[in-house]
């Protein structure tokens, strides 16, 4: 019995003396952890701005898709007032469509055709990258 409570004692003991980390130990932890997450965002961030640039042009395909419905129950192609609004209310899209980054897009009637364009990341026209436009007469091209 007596050996017992002599094991059940020096246990105590060393796990009282490994019980806690040291500050320099939480600290190159802290770091380790810091620099394996920088890595982590330098590769993962531009993976996110190429899937929504993808989505982007699935949904203009999408676009165009109700714009060929409507031109062909209309023989037109709405006019740049009315814009997309119309494919919505004539029933050939669901809802507004929106980009990639949650704006809308910019519907240009030309007369016998059209261009549906997306800004990019920065919401204005021109730019570079993520904040490139996307347009569908450039992605026919492709």
């Amino acid at each position: 019995m007596t050996l017992i409570r002599h094991f059940r004692r020096s246990l105590s003991r060393s796990a009282r003396v490994q019980s806690g980390m040291t500050l320099l130990e939480i600290m190159v932890t802290i770091t380790i952890i810091g620099v394996v997450m920088g890595m982590v965002a330098v590769a993962v961030i531009p993976q996110l701005d190429k899937a929504r640039a993808d989505t982007t042009k699935s949904s203009i395909r999408n676009v165009e898709t109700g714009l060929k419905l409507y031109y062909t129950r209309h023989g037109k192609y709405p006019d740049t007032g009315g814009g997309l609004q119309a494919l919505v209310t004539e029933k050939a899209l669901e809802k507004m469509p929106k980009d990639g980054w949650g704006n809308d897009f910019v519907y240009l009637n030309e007369g016998s055709s059209y261009k549906v364009i997306s800004y990019g990341s920065d919401g204005a026209p021109g730019g570079a990258d993520a904040a490139a436009d996307i347009s569908s007469d450039a992605m026919d091209k492709k």
